[in-house]
């Protein structure tokens, strides 16, 4: 939007604020006194998020509604992964929201991107693993070896899937 900040509205009495820098409590300019959480504009260099489809040229078809649109306007860069690349990708074709193809840099066929958590109509979260996941993410060491075992000791995306999608994941979904 090319602002410097902006109002969150719903953020007032949470302890977001004590773990956030980039937030701060204010009073409304117009009437002084309503309290609002003002946070500072990002700009992140590169966004990077897993959607159900997308085509060649880079539209975007999410699978659900996310607010995908302002993040990839936000960003310097945006690639996608994606469950399927098509080769046309139409915004009537969309499910969900619809991301055109000027916001997006680069896009990645990543059949089971979203693993550990499902994506919708394709396949759900894989329950186990997020529980491995949560349990690791208390500890310090232990996210460490989680990150070794589960990212950095994973040669590419093919050895992951095949490693640590279960089976029953990577059937073909039903049609409604």
């Amino acid at each position: 939007m090319g602002v410097p900040y902006i109002p969150v509205v719903g953020l007032v009495g949470t302890d977001l604020l004590k773990r956030r820098d980039d937030m701060v409590l204010a009073p409304d300019p117009f009437d002084g006194k309503t309290i609002s959480v003002v946070a500072k504009a990002m700009r992140p260099d590169v966004a990077v998020f897993h959607v159900d489809r997308a085509d060649r040229q880079g539209n975007v078809s999410c699978g659900y509604a996310v607010e995908a649109v302002i993040l990839a306007e936000a960003s310097q860069h945006v690639i996608v992964t994606a469950e399927e690349v098509v080769d046309r990708l139409d915004e009537k074709d969309a499910i969900g929201t619809f991301v055109p193809s000027i916001l997006v840099d680069a896009v990645v066929h990543a059949p089971f991107g979203s693993h550990p958590a499902g994506m919708t109509g394709r396949y759900g979260p894989d329950k186990v693993h997020m529980q491995k996941y949560v349990a690791a993410s208390r500890d310090d060491a232990a996210f460490a070896e989680y990150l070794r075992t589960y990212v950095f000791d994973v040669e590419n995306h093919a050895e992951y899937v095949d490693r640590f999608v279960p089976r029953e994941l990577q059937r073909p979904a039903r049609a409604a």
